[in-house]
């Protein structure tokens, strides 16, 4: 597996941007203990999952947020969303961020805003370890019984279908499921034959299930990620400006070395 995936070009500018703002502009805002709503899916490890000892929600997402909200004095409230609930449950003000390693694009855009981004990820074809059938994008399409699986609405749907499929939207051959761990479930049955995942997912699958899966292919293009919030939202400036500080300590990349061990990131 090509383990170079996590590009750090598109944080870095963000961060570099927002560290040639004058010394006395990167002081971080003290927002005086408020209240934050968080919301997530603990379905996409490592960004986000259920510890089974501790049953507490855990990963990457987590311990970034928990850390711009110590540094700004915020106070967290973690809840659990559905994937498919989770933009609109931020736009109309239930919660105050979200987070579920989503992919920041102009339809989402028109929704709510998005922090700067705090990681970049390219998309990687998932199989089974003793496929030989098709090794990219044009072999798969050229066998019309192979299926596909993706969770709609995610990065990986919209990939599957413009990137792997050279569709618009969707496609027969695109199996859905309520999340990224049930479509690799059907991978491992037979029931689809590839699905596309982010390093991140893939190096967290790779590493609980060795010697079922593996990855063909070069990766395809992906999208950077960032936390989200109501339109206009002032929690946005305050996490951009603790997010810039965190690459610049060091914060970030300590988190990488902790939940996503292999994979080179920023």
């Amino acid at each position: 597996m090509t383990r170079s995936l996590l590009s750090r070009r598109a944080w870095l500018a963000a961060a570099a941007a927002l560290a040639a703002r004058p010394a006395r502009a990167q002081a971080l805002p003290d927002l005086h203990g408020r209240k934050v709503l968080a919301v997530t899916e603990n379905a996409f490890p490592p960004l986000n999952m259920l510890d089974p000892r501790t049953r507490q929600g855990v990963g990457w997402e987590y311990d970034c947020f928990n850390e711009i909200a110590r540094r700004l004095h915020l106070q967290v409230e973690w809840h659990l969303s559905s994937w498919d609930a989770m933009i609109e449950s931020v736009r109309n003000g239930q919660f105050d961020v979200g987070m579920d390693g989503i992919g920041i694009d102009e339809r989402r855009r028109s929704q709510v805003d998005f922090s700067a981004p705090y990681m970049h990820s390219q998309m990687l074809m998932m199989v089974r370890a003793d496929e030989a059938r098709f090794r990219d994008p044009a072999s798969f399409r050229a066998n019309a019984k192979l299926l596909a699986g993706a969770q709609p609405g995610t990065t990986g749907f919209y990939a599957t279908a413009r990137q792997l499929l050279g569709v618009a939207s969707t496609s027969p051959r695109i199996k859905l499921f309520e999340t990224f761990g049930a479509s690799m479930q059907a991978l491992r049955a037979g029931d689809v034959d590839v699905v596309l995942s982010d390093p991140t997912g893939a190096s967290a699958t790779l590493a609980r299930s060795p010697g079922v899966f593996r990855t063909v292919g070069a990766p395809l293009p992906g999208e950077d990620y960032g936390f989200i919030v109501r339109k206009g939202s002032p929690l946005k400036a305050p996490i951009d400006a603790a997010l810039a500080q965190m690459a610049r300590d060091g914060t970030l990349a300590r988190l990488d070395a902790k939940w996503l061990p292999g994979v080179s990131a920023r």
